[in-house]
């Protein structure tokens, strides 16, 4: 089971696999079992969004067992958040934020 951190530019915490746009994003989720998923919104001067991702992974049927959002684009934040929320499978446990500190200090 692996953590997976969706970012251009964040530095990705410890204990995650970075992902630096949606195609690699998309891979591991397919190929792994994600448990812990966290998503950045902008990737970049025209390139895909976290919201394009989360279309795929609605469209794929394709999630993590538990999702954050720690974007700081609040609009992309609630459209990714409305999308995965009327979607997910009930057993996904979705966040409309970033992850605590707390949850990160488990992985250091």
């Amino acid at each position: 089971m692996i953590n997976v951190y969706l970012d251009d530019l964040r530095p990705c915490p410890k204990g995650f696999v970075l992902a630096k746009n949606i195609e690699e994003c998309i891979v591991l989720l397919q190929e792994s079992n994600v448990n812990i998923l966290s998503l950045d919104f902008d990737l970049g001067w025209n390139e895909p969004t976290g919201y394009d991702l989360t279309k795929m992974m609605v469209e794929k049927k394709c999630y993590a067992k538990e999702i954050y959002l720690h974007t700081s684009d609040s609009n992309g934040r609630m459209k990714m958040y409305q999308l995965l929320y009327q979607h997910k499978p009930d057993d996904v446990v979705l966040h409309n934020g970033p992850m605590p500190y707390e949850l990160l200090e488990q992985y250091m």
